[in-house]
């Protein structure tokens, strides 16, 4: 097959070619500058130099700098782009090592606090000491650089050693957490999503567990007076042993009272724990639906209880939840309780006889009255 090349048959292709590819690659705000300065130095050639300065502004040292801009670059057009204006040679930051050293001791005796913080602290520790004085940003930039060499680090614990009084900075382990992702439950039992709420009334802070299996509805909950992961192990107990079912996954967020005690009970249990991603309760739709139906039926009903006596307001909420696992329709799973779906389950899979499982009578689908 004939090869036809084209800069052959038409004059000033390459060069044509050499300005398409030089520019394209540039920035639209880039290809624009570059342009205008083409069409006046086109109009400079064509018209002088007080034409153009009239028409654009530009004097001849601009222009005569643009044209040797373009001889160095070897034609290139890309050097007519707007280049930074930044200084060269910046003046040096005045910042000495006492600077330094107090950002750092300040900053590990109160982790994570801000430029806007240390700002009046270090101007007092500046004039007793007869030092100048920094601005905030200038602080702020020393935070950055002294992370970036390690010598704060972002997440640590400070604990006294009681023994030599030196204070010792503790990294915390990083454990690498199982997600979700494209699991989907199969039968009741495979995944239960767990979350806590946290109510606070007249003064007092209350913290209720609550877990739902996202198959089947079944749905669990406890008061407690704090938050731990002790608490949450022991819900969890409560949980494995009123459920009818076995539990082998459960789902949770990143909150505090889901790891140690609690992941010790889970991993003994040999229950797969799923993490969710943080700051993304839409992860577990189901416990977040289940925990503002708990809200309206039950809990704004009995805040003065749960302040009181917990006890007798979990002695309520037993009555509740069995009420919802034995009574309430669930549209999810054909609108009947979450035990008779799990017992109506369980007859499927031991294929016993239709006439056993319980229905509902024909008289109530019309009505008997005249």
């Amino acid at each position: 097959m004939q090869q036809i090349y084209l800069n052959h048959w038409f004059r000033g292709y390459n060069r044509l070619m050499k300005y398409i590819s030089d520019i394209t690659h540039l920035k639209e705000k880039d290809q624009i500058i570059i342009r205008e300065r083409i069409r006046i130095l086109k109009f400079f050639d064509q018209f002088g130099e007080t034409a153009t300065k009239e028409a654009f502004g530009y004097c001849r040292s601009t222009i005569f700098l643009w044209k040797k801009t373009i001889e160095q670059a070897g034609g290139r057009l890309s050097s007519l782009r707007s280049l930074s204006k930044a200084p060269k040679t910046r003046s040096p930051r005045v910042v000495q090592f006492e600077h330094k050293e107090f950002i750092k001791e300040y900053r590990h005796l109160h982790p994570g606090v801000s430029k806007e913080t240390i700002y009046p602290e270090l101007m007092e520790y500046c004039h007793s000491n007869g030092l100048p004085m920094v601005s905030e940003s200038t602080i702020g930039r020393m935070i950055k650089e002294l992370k970036d060499k390690g010598k704060l680090p972002k997440h640590y614990k400070l604990s006294f050693y009681a023994r030599t009084g030196r204070l010792i900075v503790r990294r915390p382990k990083k454990t690498k957490k199982l997600r979700r992702k494209e699991y989907q439950p199969s039968q009741i039992g495979d995944l239960a999503q767990v979350d806590a709420i946290e109510i606070f009334t007249s003064g007092v802070r209350r913290y209720i567990l609550t877990a739902i299996d996202i198959y089947g509805k079944f749905a669990f909950a406890y008061a407690y007076k704090s938050l731990s992961s002790a608490s949450a192990r022991d819900f969890m107990e409560k949980l494995i042993s009123v459920a009818p079912f076995t539990i082998s996954h459960i789902q949770t967020d990143n909150g505090k009272e889901f790891h140690k005690f609690f992941r010790e009970y889970v991993s003994h249990q040999k229950i797969i724990h799923f993490y969710n991603y943080p700051n993304c309760p839409k992860m577990n739709p189901f416990i977040e639906n289940f925990n503002g139906i708990i809200q309206r039926q039950f809990i704004d009903w009995h805040y003065q209880l749960i302040r009181d006596d917990i006890g007798g307001f979990n002695i309520k909420l037993m009555d509740y939840l069995l009420w919802y696992n034995t009574k309430k329709q669930h549209s999810a799973i054909g609108k009947i309780p979450p035990l008779r779906y799990y017992v109506g389950s369980i007859i499927n899979q031991l294929n016993l006889p239709n006439n056993l499982i319980a229905k509902k009578s024909n008289m109530l689908w019309t009505s008997a009255n005249p």
